[in-house]
């Protein structure tokens, strides 16, 4: 008896409750990646910054920043000699606001006067399935203004939303990908305005067209 709590916190905080006023699908779209910027204000050595910090590659030759990694948050930040910074990988705006000001850390800590100025993120990468085949020819023959679909070059249906404006693939398994949000608000009101006209194209299902 005494492992049954536990245990069911655990189940409890793997499934938290869908508010359903904004996710009526009863589906959240996980995001995936994080896109950020900042202006750390300063001119960075590159090549200097290379030899010294840990987790960090520059090759001026392939690509003009240093890319510098660290595991947690777990990240990769593009850093350029102009004192921008790109920061990339994480799963969400508090982590990648954490990761930027490490970055910013770690070459404080190599003598650059750096500043923390213009976060911002830039893209967020969210996903989810929907656990039902999709008709991605019908779907792009009936939406064919926002859709391209070429299953020779690529599997997935690209859906170009005009609002909120995002793009999502739209996979045959029922997978979808959302990218081009600034805010996640942003990805959770394109698939649910997406939902309703994958439930017409469903393979096999009642909705079929």
């Amino acid at each position: 008896m005494a492992e049954a709590g536990p245990s069911n916190a655990v189940v409890a905080a793997a499934e938290p409750e869908v508010d359903l006023s904004i996710h009526p699908s009863g589906i959240v779209p996980q995001l995936q990646n994080v896109v950020a910027t900042v202006n750390l204000e300063c001119k960075l050595d590159l090549k200097n910054i290379a030899l010294h910090a840990r987790n960090a590659e520059y090759n001026p030759k392939r690509f003009a920043a240093v890319i510098m990694r660290i595991r947690e948050p777990k990240s990769t930040a593009l850093i350029f000699h102009s004192g921008k910074m790109v920061c990339t990988g994480t799963k969400s705006e508090q982590e990648a606001r954490i990761a930027s000001r490490k970055y910013a850390k770690i070459l404080q800590k190599l003598q650059y006067s750096v500043s923390f100025k213009e976060f911002k993120i830039q893209n967020m990468v969210g996903s989810c399935d929907v656990k039902f085949p999709i008709r991605l020819e019908g779907l792009a023959s009936t939406h064919a203004v926002f859709c391209s679909y070429e299953p020779e070059l690529f599997p997935g249906l690209i859906y170009r939303m005009a609002d909120p404006k995002i793009v999502l693939l739209i996979f045959v398994s029922g997978k979808v990908v959302l990218t081009g949000a600034k805010k996640r608000e942003d990805i959770y009101r394109a698939f649910e305005n997406i939902y309703p006209v994958l439930q017409t194209f469903r393979k096999g299902g009642e909705f079929c067209v």
